[in-house]
């Protein structure tokens, strides 16, 4: 699997945490109208996103935060003038923080991620209203790009599955210019099928700034996200409790997890 050169700066956790660079403007509670608690907001100020609050035993209130990409639980005292970071334990060692990490920490942040990706900058592969959407960070220069390419044909020319590639420059000095050339293209879709399904080589070359620019975000949000390898791919799946959480593959996928990812058996062909 081909690595970038910015391989040892990257996390390998595929969740908002580390996107420092996203706002959590709408999830947080230190944006919210109903102020802080002192010992909270002394925290918030300190640079600790606060993201959701919950009941807590004792007469404590807990609060979901993260910072520099740790999720942690915070339990403000009954008094309302201390606030304890850590793990709640009941009587029978029952973790009683890591539930409502999931609820208050993870799942809002994987929410914004979600939208991170919708808001990059994609071409889409396959039918629009096809029930399944996954985004894929893409290099034209990744030969594990182009399996990955040939391994999804039968869902999405079936209309069952719409890839976004989210397409980056990392991989060769001319990916950032193979990136644009084929966001700039008058059929960007087109010209990705030409050039991953029929083999025509895509030359690097100058484009609009505000279509390098796109490259350039595309690239930010692949390192922010600690990613280090394309293709790598995320989808949403549901949980038992109906919430919807995000999946993240890897580099090619085998059998069982493709099936996974496509949402179903490969379709046959008429």
């Amino acid at each position: 699997m081909s690595l970038p050169p910015i391989a040892l700066r990257l996390r390998k956790r595929f969740a908002l945490p580390a996107l420092a660079g996203v706002s959590l403007a709408m999830g947080s509670l230190a944006q919210a109208a109903e102020p802080l608690p002192a010992p909270i907001q002394a925290l918030a100020d300190q640079g600790m996103e606060i993201h959701g609050q919950f009941e807590a035993p004792g007469g404590m209130r807990g609060f979901g935060a993260s910072t520099q990409g740790r999720e942690m639980a915070i339990y403000l005292t009954p008094d309302g003038e201390h606030a304890v970071l850590g793990t709640l334990m009941d009587d029978e060692g029952t973790n009683l923080t890591e539930p409502q990490l999931d609820e208050h920490v993870r799942a809002p942040l994987e929410a914004q991620t979600w939208q991170a990706l919708e808001d990059s900058h994609w071409i889409q592969d396959g039918e629009r209203d096809a029930p399944r959407v996954i985004y894929t960070f893409t290099d034209a220069n990744c030969p594990y790009c182009q399996k990955f390419w040939e391994q999804t044909r039968p869902w999405v020319n079936a209309g069952k599955v719409q890839l976004r590639h989210i397409m980056v420059g990392i991989l060769q000095p001319d990916s950032p210019g193979k990136a644009a050339a084929l966001l700039g293209a008058d059929d960007p879709s087109q010209a990705l099928y030409e050039h991953s399904e029929m083999g025509q080589s895509i030359q690097a070359s100058a484009q609009p700034r505000a279509i390098e620019e796109q490259v350039y975000a595309n690239n930010q949000l692949f390192e922010e996200l600690g990613l280090f390898a394309t293709p790598t791919s995320a989808f949403q799946r549901r949980n038992a409790n109906g919430t919807l959480r995000i999946d993240r593959v890897q580099g090619v996928p085998n059998e069982e997890r493709l099936i996974e990812m496509m949402d179903g058996p490969t379709p046959q062909a008429d």
